[in-house]
């Protein structure tokens, strides 16, 4: 039988063909390469893209709409519509589809760049998710400052290979899935932005401007150890764990698990509705508490005296972003503390101000939780599809060719690994 008659002949639960990109590149016409621009230039001009901007399944490049004037010729690392953009560099593996808003920009050299049919390019984005394909790329990753795949890795990769209705099909429920996590992300968002709004015109169009040293209507305090520090498997219950990167980029101040965890009784537990802050370069970052968690150094607790005053502290906290990190100590101001926020000043206006603010903003950020439970909800039936999708792989088979190819004595380079990958540096 031959391959286009096993993938027709094929389903969901059968065999799936195990090949390659390199082996599939004549077959399919594929095309691999990868950027030439340092990725700091993506930082500094526009229509670049760099590894950085490679999150959750899209290209998420600033100024999408602007383009640079006099605009450079095609070359091997223009980007163009239906590619698939991997990440090399650091978060090794990640991908995304490039749309035409992205279509004509140049990609750095932390991007391989995949051009294939949409079969190919859809199915390997998918892939690249699971469980299976993240074990594979931890074994080949190597790293003298950063963990980096190579592309020569890229292509001689292990890949099933579904029928082309089974792909199709995971392709629709992934894009379903994507679509509604940014919908629900996108409304959780503005839910808050009209928080802040809301909290920055009661501000300037208050009778008073009364402001109060932040010692006196919280209570701080700095959290302790690092994630080194944390058991791999703590015996017992477990709490939430966080350290000052978990609070990064976050879309709302509102998480509904943390990624570490911690025995339960191994102290400074703060309950739900504190508010936990860490500090970098851009600003403060800020979330509330849902359930008890526990927070690591370089993450400060900070819990209002009076819990009617919470959403008032929060965004009076989010509107001072600026000057909290002027306070950070450290390398990109990464290092900030309880003694340090005691004498932050803040608004504080009088009780009948703060409780109007409290009724106004409670919706809003009830909304917001709601939105960021269902997120959560299509994160598990997300992982649960890709674990899914490795069990049905089975046993990934180097490609004939490739075995072939070894056994002339044709070996793939391979660097030895030295840094774990995930690691930051």
């Amino acid at each position: 039988m031959t391959d286009a008659e096993s993938e027709r002949a094929g389903s969901g639960t059968a065999a799936w063909r195990t090949t390659s990109l390199k082996a599939e590149e004549v077959r399919r016409n594929i095309r691999t390469t990868c950027g030439f621009l340092d990725d700091a230039t993506a930082d500094q001009a526009l229509g670049v893209v760099s590894s950085a901007f490679v999150r959750d399944g899209r290209i998420l490049a600033p100024r999408a709409t602007e383009r640079a004037p006099g605009r450079p010729l095609p070359n091997r690392a223009t980007l163009g519509e239906g590619d698939l953009a991997v990440v090399l560099v650091r978060r090794v593996g990640e991908s995304a589809l490039v749309t035409s808003e992205h279509a004509g920009w140049t990609a750095t050299r932390s991007i391989g760049i995949v051009r294939a049919e949409p079969l190919i390019v859809r199915w390997l984005r998918i892939w690249l998710q699971t469980p299976t394909a993240k074990a594979r790329i931890d074994e080949d990753v190597t790293a003298h400052v950063e963990p980096t795949i190579s592309l020569d890795t890229l292509r001689h990769m292990p890949l099933p290979l579904p029928p082309p209705d089974v792909v199709t099909a995971y392709h629709r429920v992934f894009g379903l899935i994507e679509e509604m996590t940014s919908l629900y992300r996108e409304t959780a968002r503005k839910a808050v932005e009209l928080a802040d709004a809301l909290h920055d015109d009661w501000v300037s169009s208050g009778p008073s401007r009364e402001t109060r040293a932040l010692a006196e209507v919280a209570q701080p305090k700095s959290g302790k150890g690092s994630e080194r520090s944390l058991p791999p498997s703590p015996p017992g219950p477990v709490i939430d764990v966080i350290a000052p990167r978990d609070l990064y980029d976050l879309p709302v101040p509102h998480v509904q698990r943390f990624r570490l965890s911690g025995p339960a009784d191994g102290g400074g537990i703060h309950p739900p509705g504190t508010l936990v802050l860490s500090t970098r370069s851009d600003g403060a970052h800020i979330a509330v508490l849902g359930r008890p968690a526990t927070p690591l150094r370089s993450v400060v607790a900070v819990r209002p005296v009076e819990n009617e005053d919470g959403w008032w502290l929060l965004h009076e906290l989010r509107s001072r972003s600026g000057a909290i990190a002027e306070l950070a100590q450290g390398q990109n101001g990464r290092e900030i503390s309880a003694r340090a926020l005691k004498g932050l000043e803040i608004a504080w206006p009088d009780w009948s101000t703060r409780a109007g603010f409290h009724k106004a903003a409670g919706p809003l950020h009830a909304a917001a939780r709601l939105l960021v439970s269902k997120i959560a909800t299509l994160h598990d039936l997300r992982d649960a599809l890709l674990r899914d999708i490795s069990a049905k792989a089975g046993v990934l088979r180097e490609p004939i060719a490739e075995r072939e190819e070894r056994s002339a004595g044709v070996p793939r380079p391979r660097a030895p690994r030295t840094t774990p990958r995930g690691q930051d540096r």
